[in-house]
């Protein structure tokens, strides 16, 4: 059966993506220079006009949430749209002087503090809330410039129908995933060209240390680790349980991804997140040095944290929201709770060394 992706193919209204984002500014830009759109004002804050939000490519909301921000202020969303949050914080940063928005959302915490160091974000002042709530998440450091509105956990998934009917033990920790019993069994995506293969192999760093990791990577090499180019490979085409017939039953993924496998008529998942695996991915938001519309973009960041929004991410995006007064679905009370003690490695020392890193990957796993 194939299941929903945990981050699945953006729904926005209005999308603008790669390079053509930087016409569409320019043209809206002109437009406005020329008298030729009369923008809608927003009577209680100032801000008009239309505000620009550069995102990755699964960035999603319920049909309507941004045109009930868009009455409720007068201004008009605009979305552009990147590809995972390496490529969007690397286009931030060539970009700096020609910003390609206002507002940012989907820089995670295996790239904040590239973020933060090259200024490409500002303090904004927030009202939402949740914004205490996200201040649990705050970057060491930051002075306020990137605000977190969800949080997930990239785990190991199996297919647990798939261990049952050939009689093998499912795999339950990093370790496990080295016996032989395992061999042939795990498709990841890679760090290099994926947001969740990134997060993957900070696991392993968390859990192994600078010392171990690489030891981690050789054994998995030898143990028949299979390397997908990204996070649909490896579920949708590579893993048993992704509805492409594919023959590995071990796959990286979310801790929300189970829900999304109840067989129709069925009372429980066809999956399981090993949640001994786990890297915590944190997901922030923050208004654009040089935005041409600042106050456009501190307004759709509190949006971002309001009860509607962040009630909505479980099932638009797939993540946890921030907030503590949203109620999850009860499924995910189930099926997908988070892992208690995520692997973690501080975001400075991803900063430091995450270049390194990934070219020790490429030359042990890949060669």
């Amino acid at each position: 059966m194939a299941t929903p992706s945990p981050r699945r193919t953006p729904r926005a209204r209005r999308v603008t993506t790669g390079a053509a984002a930087s016409v569409a500014l320019a043209a809206l830009t002109a437009c406005s220079a020329v008298g030729g759109a009369t923008p809608a004002d927003d009577t209680t804050s100032g801000a008009t006009g239309t505000v620009t939000l550069v995102t990755h490519e699964s960035f999603a909301l319920s049909e309507g949430l941004l045109e009930q921000f868009e009455d409720e202020t007068g201004l008009r969303v605009e979305v552009v749209q990147q590809a995972d949050a390496g490529a969007l914080v690397n286009q931030l940063v060539l970009t700096q002087d020609a910003p390609l928005g206002d507002l940012v959302y989907g820089i995670d915490n295996a790239f904040a503090s590239r973020a933060l160091d090259e200024g490409v974000v500002v303090p904004a002042e927030l009202t939402a809330p949740a914004a205490s709530d996200a201040a649990a998440y705050a970057v060491p450091g930051d002075d306020g410039a990137l605000t977190a509105v969800d949080v997930g956990d990239v785990c190991l998934n199996v297919d647990t129908a798939w261990f049952a009917a050939q009689g093998v033990p499912e795999p339950t920790t990093l370790e496990s995933l080295l016996d032989p019993a395992y061999r042939d069994l795990l498709v990841v995506p890679d760090p290099v060209t994926s947001s969740p293969g990134l997060a993957f192999l900070l696991a392993t760093v968390g859990a192994f240390g600078e010392d171990g990791w690489v030891d981690y990577w050789a054994g998995l090499r030898d143990n028949g680790l299979q390397v997908a180019d990204g996070w649909s490979e490896a579920y949708y085409t590579d893993f048993t349980a992704g509805g492409g017939d594919g023959p590995r039953p071990v796959v990286l993924s979310y801790a929300s991804s189970p829900p999304f496998t109840v067989p129709e008529g069925g009372d429980a998942p066809t999956t399981r997140a090993l949640l001994d695996t786990c890297f915590r991915q944190v997901e922030y938001a923050g208004v654009l040095a040089g935005a041409a519309n600042p106050e456009g973009a501190a307004l759709l960041l509190d949006f971002l944290l309001s009860d509607d929004v962040q009630a909505d991410i479980p099932a638009s995006m797939y993540m946890y929201p921030v907030s503590t007064a949203v109620e999850l679905p009860q499924d995910w009370a189930t099926w997908a709770p988070l892992a208690d003690e995520p692997f973690e490695v501080a975001p400075a020392d991803i900063a430091e060394h995450r270049e390194a890193w990934l070219t020790t990957w490429s030359d042990t796993v890949i060669g």
